[in-house]
């Protein structure tokens, strides 16, 4: 028989049971699910819909979610560097100016980067040499003559941005030209011309009923201002009609507005795993527009989300290479070091990520080659000419500096560049090691040479 502690540990079990049954619809109100997560802007696209957890959603890790309708955008996916974007605007529009890229780290959980955090790279830019100085104007021309022979016209006279000239692209405030009117006291006849036909009125009707023969007319009318016939001295005034008119003809039938039938019945869930949508389709078919009539007002297909709640497959991708082991001959006691003897030398790579029934990793995960083995060798060595400038650091701290540099790099022996294997395949020998390599100095150095220079015109960062 059972005891009495049996039973209540079994009443307290059916209550945990019911309290869990009613809270977990509530805690699944929570968040928006979206199909689509922008690495670079940090945004989501193609809702899904709510009413989904953030466990279920995240099923697939290429979604994203939002808490509230106005909240920001997380990602489903680890925490991971987002791509960068794209360089900002010059911070001046003439000398020597900077611009800015950053990228955010995106994600709700792992420890490849802190979630929401942010890196900057600056660089200097230049869209112009100098800047534009304005010039000024010249004195005023004497005033032209007037424009007409008889009543009235105008005067010009003009300037020139001469004094001094503008440089560097500036210009002169102000016009270059003036006008004035001027009065000839002589009156000249003016005779009427047409001006040109309005345009046709609209018809009485915009479409006739299907079978009416009667066909509504339209009007067009015109002006005699082209010029007006003038009243002293008098001008002829225009000849003939002022007005004119036609019947209407290739009127269309009046139009008839289409209106939505009945939603059928929805698609199967669009995915295998995590959340998806399923369809529902109507046609504009109850009635359909006819003789040009209105379509059906809003969407023809509606979504709604739904779960299949299995894991969604990540495909494994390659770690980076590990760097390459001892260049040696295994098993043989001699000293290869600084010598034409080819030896061998091993690195490895590791498939990470794959889950969920992924992919593999496409390739090997091991890689070798032949080698001379120079590490702490004595070369000739050749200064290299000055390498690019760099990126203004720190991008977002006061005085940000750019730099570049020479390197007194190794002169290998002309030892062969290749061998043939015991496979009869011929295979590149490369040189290994850090060896030592010989520069007369150059600036009191004897294997780098560094020039630093100080970026302009630095705007404040965003944040």
């Amino acid at each position: 028989m059972e005891t009495l502690w049996q039973k209540s540990m079994q009443f307290l079990v059916i209550v945990c049971w019911l309290f869990v049954s009613l809270e977990s619809p509530a805690e699944a109100e929570n968040i928006l699910c979206y199909k689509t997560f922008d690495a670079v802007s940090g945004t989501c696209s193609n809702l899904l819909g709510g009413g989904v957890s953030q466990e279920d959603c995240c099923l697939n890790h290429e979604y994203g979610f939002q808490g509230t309708e106005h909240g920001p955008c997380q990602s489903c996916r680890e925490a991971e560097w987002g791509e960068w974007t794209s360089w900002s605007s010059c911070s001046v529009s003439c000398t020597e100016g900077v611009q800015r890229r950053r990228r955010i780290c995106y994600g709700y959980h792992g420890e490849a980067c802190p979630p929401g955090t942010q890196k900057w790279e600056m660089k200097s830019c230049l869209l112009k040499e100098c800047c534009p100085v304005m010039g000024g104007w010249s004195e005023w021309s004497a005033w032209k003559p007037c424009s007409v022979t008889c009543q009235t016209g105008t005067q010009l006279r003009e300037r020139t941005c001469t004094n001094p000239n503008p440089v560097c692209g500036g210009t002169c405030t102000g016009v270059g030209k003036e006008t004035r009117p001027c009065d000839t006291n002589q009156i000249c006849p003016t005779h009427g011309n047409w001006g040109s036909w309005g345009p046709w009125q609209h018809c009485s009707h915009n479409c006739v009923v299907e079978g009416s023969a009667s066909q509504p007319q339209q009007q067009r009318s015109r002006l005699c201002n082209n010029p007006p016939p003038s009243f002293s001295p008098p001008g002829r005034p225009c000849p003939g009609a002022s007005r004119e008119s036609q019947s209407c003809t290739g009127l269309p039938f009046c139009p008839r507005d289409g209106n939505w039938g009945n939603w059928k019945p929805s698609q199967p869930c669009s995915v295998t795993c995590g959340v998806g949508q399923v369809l529902q389709k109507r046609l504009c078919d109850n009635p359909s527009p006819k003789h040009g009539g209105k379509p059906c007002l809003g969407e023809d297909i509606r979504r709604q989300p739904c779960t299949i709640k299995v894991p969604c497959p990540v495909d494994g991708h390659w770690a980076e290479w590990s760097p390459w082991k001892n260049c040696s001959r295994y098993q043989v006691d001699i000293t290869i070091e600084c010598e034409e003897i080819p030896a061998s030398q091993i690195r490895n790579r590791k498939c990470v990520g794959r889950r969920n029934g992924g992919k593999p990793c496409v390739g090997l995960g091991r890689e070798s080659r032949t080698c001379y083995n120079f590490q702490g060798c004595s070369v000739p060595g050749a200064w290299t000419v000055w390498s690019p400038w760099g990126l203004c650091e720190p991008a977002c701290g006061p005085e940000p500096i750019r730099s570049r540099k020479r390197v007194c790099e190794p002169i290998y022996p002309n030892y062969p560049k290749t061998m043939v294997g015991e496979d009869g395949k011929e295979k590149n020998i490369s040189f290994w090691g850090i060896p030592k390599p010989q520069c007369k100095r150059l600036d009191g150095q004897d294997l780098e040479v560094v020039e630093e220079t100080r970026c302009q015109n630095v705007p404040p960062c965003e944040d």
